[in-house]
């Protein structure tokens, strides 16, 4: 559900007074209306609200969004200010109003265009209400919100005031910020709301749904999160990393862990406590019912490549091991110059006998020469003595043994606790070559 070590996150600036989106003329640019009077203030009253064109949101969030109300005085000003209101809020790519007077009063009908994209809301930190409660009361405070923003536009920045009056109605001191969470180089995929300035720890993990086997193999993985700051994508990563695994390894191949609940337990002005529980659905045990290769060459003999598969029938299944037996294979067929090479242990699951068939399928792909070699860290005699040393010339046939080789070869020279060597390896796929990096660093 979660990777934390690839993401980008820019904090989000606030503005009170943003500027059209793309200019008034564009959010106004279907106006009509009646220049003359209306001959009583009776006809000055909203008689009725029709707003369409969206297939976001319902006819009663949008009505709720103008903030106008049936019988209130209204005039052309007000309407501005409704379109000009709704074009800033990001969600809408277009914005027109038309107005009608009528002896009763006046009648508005509002068009509008969603615009994208929209991104989910996440909450960090605000363990005083569940995400349900918290959806409840923002949704009543900001009709446009539903979970999700548009990645432009205003409506972020309505919804984090709206989460700050929350915030002084459980009297808390704290901050509301978001961030705009992302890959590294790629779209915005989410909101992330949090409150700082207000200290929020880890007393207790707890774990409902788990088994007796299990559950002393989760506590103790879940024991050095106690006394951490709670940040619900923090915890999320780690049931991933650390908690999911404990179920795959036993055979519960479709084990899901949800999202961390917390409960505050100790509240104080300096610091607040809170006891977190994983519901966790652990679901079918497995036991490994066949093993099949598919797609394999003769670079290897089967016997050798399944001497590195510990899947065997009748056993629980392991699918922690399996990924540790995928990485062998790579690393074997690195050695022959597939770099390239793609293995993947396909699951076919048999809930009737709770069995799975486990099918690897291989693409090897190309053979990689070496290509550049860089030493980074020595003077200019030491780097050409290195160069000298390094006997896998550029062209020949790559071997990913090699780097670790020559490292075991030159441990006299640079000794482990006088030197850190760090080798990075760069395959180049349009060229089908090999760069290789040796990064040497002295121990003071």
């Amino acid at each position: 559900m979660f990777c934390i070590g690839s993401w980008v996150k820019i904090l989000a600036v606030k503005r009170i007074f943003l500027p059209f989106l793309m200019a008034c003329a564009s959010l106004l640019s279907a106006q009509t209306h009646k220049p003359s009077k209306p001959a009583s203030s009776s006809a000055s009253k909203l008689i009725s609200i029709r707003v369409t064109g969206s297939t976001r949101y319902t006819s009663a969030q949008l009505i709720a969004a103008t903030g106008l109300q049936i019988g209130q005085v209204v005039k052309d000003d007000d309407f501005k200010g409704v379109s000009q209101h709704l074009g800033e809020t990001g969600a809408f790519s277009n914005v027109a109003y038309s107005f009608q007077f009528s002896p009763e009063g006046i009648k508005l009908d509002v068009q509008v265009t969603d615009s994208e994209p929209f991104v989910p809301v996440r909450f960090e930190n605000f363990v005083w209400l569940s995400d349900q409660e918290l959806h409840e009361k923002l949704s009543a405070r900001e009709p446009l919100f539903q979970g999700q923003l548009p990645v432009s536009g205003n409506l972020a920045d309505q919804v984090s005031e709206a989460l700050q009056g929350l915030a002084i109605e459980h009297n808390l001191h704290g901050r509301v910020d978001y961030l705009r969470a992302g890959p590294q180089d790629g779209p915005m995929e989410a909101f992330e709301f949090s409150i700082t300035g207000q200290p929020i720890s880890v007393r207790k993990i707890n774990f409902s749904g788990a088994g007796p086997a299990e559950l002393p193999l989760l506590e103790a993985a879940a024991r050095r999160l106690s006394g951490q700051d709670y940040l619900r994508s923090r915890l999320a990563l780690q049931a991933q990393k650390n908690f999911l695994p404990v179920f795959l390894e036993h055979g519960y191949l479709k084990a899901t862990v949800a999202e961390p609940q917390p409960k505050v337990v100790e509240e104080t002005p300096e610091e607040i406590s809170v006891d977190v529980t994983f519901p966790v659905t652990p679901g079918r045990q497995y036991k490994v019912g066949a093993i099949q290769l598919s797609g394999y060459a003769d670079v290897f003999p089967l016997q050798k490549l399944r001497e590195l598969i510990h899947l065997q029938p009748d056993q629980t299944a392991n699918a922690v091991q399996t990924d540790q037996d995928v990485a062998a294979l790579k690393k074997l067929y690195g050695t022959r110059g597939y770099m390239g090479v793609q293995i993947r242990p396909a699951p076919e699951m048999n809930d009737a006998d709770s069995t799975v068939k486990y099918v690897f399928e291989f693409k090897e792909g190309s053979i990689y020469k070496m290509g550049d070699l860089e030493v980074r860290g020595l003077d200019s005699k030491a780097t050409e003595r290195i160069g000298i040393a390094w006997k896998l010339l550029t062209g020949q046939t790559y071997d990913s043994d090699y780097p670790q080789q020559f490292l075991d070869s030159i441990v006299g020279t640079f000794p482990a606790d006088q030197w850190k060597i760090t080798v990075h390896e760069t395959p180049e796929d349009q060229d089908k070559v090999v760069d290789v990096s040796l990064h040497f660093d002295a121990i003071r």
